[in-house]
């Protein structure tokens, strides 16, 4: 008879003992998500899109856009989305758990986080609260736009998004977003 696998669970305080070696350190209900540091692409695409989604906020007194940022539903689930964009009502000096509520959620698939981005992640990020949720595929060059559990719809030229409780709609061009990314 063989032995039962024993899988360690997590808390979000014990994130902070990991070490700070390049590799993103996410919970889902306690259990460790580990995903290497981002490729050269990945890592433009997030500063391209975080450059695109302030420019449409024009000021920095209605949003905050951080890339990555951090949604936190302590004890056992944080989530490190490649950018995140939250209401500017929270000091910027807080801790990630003191911001309640999340507009967007945005995960660029590499290649180690596809399904963990794709198939718990999305629905993950809707169950903690946030609003909406990209999903985008740097292979087919376009984003699933989630806005609840369980569904999503692909978009090949221009994302809109409009901003919950402002006045301002985003479009982000993929054209823009992918210019010359081979």
């Amino acid at each position: 008879m063989g032995m039962a696998a024993t899988i360690p669970y997590y808390t979000v305080a014990d994130l902070e003992h990991f070490p700070n070696d390049g590799n993103r350190y996410e919970l889902l209900d306690g259990v460790l998500l580990v995903t290497p540091a981002p490729n050269a692409v990945h890592q433009l695409l997030t500063i391209r899109l975080t450059h695109i989604l302030m420019r449409e906020f024009k000021t920095f007194d209605r949003a905050y856009v951080f890339g990555p940022g951090a949604v936190t539903f302590p004890p056992r689930t944080q989530l490190e989305p490649d950018v995140l964009v939250v209401p500017a009502r929270v000091p910027v000096s807080r801790k990630w758990h003191d911001y309640k509520e999340h507009w967007l959620a945005v995960e660029i698939y590499g290649p180690s986080s596809r399904i963990y981005d794709r198939d718990f992640k999305r629905d993950a990020y809707h169950t903690l609260g946030v609003h909406e949720v990209w999903l985008v595929d740097i292979d087919d060059r376009s984003i699933a736009v989630s806005r609840q559990v369980g569904e999503s719809v692909i978009v090949r030229d221009t994302v809109r998004w409009h901003v919950p409780v402002l006045d301002i709609d985003v479009n982000v061009s993929l054209a823009e977003l992918f210019a010359g990314i081979e």
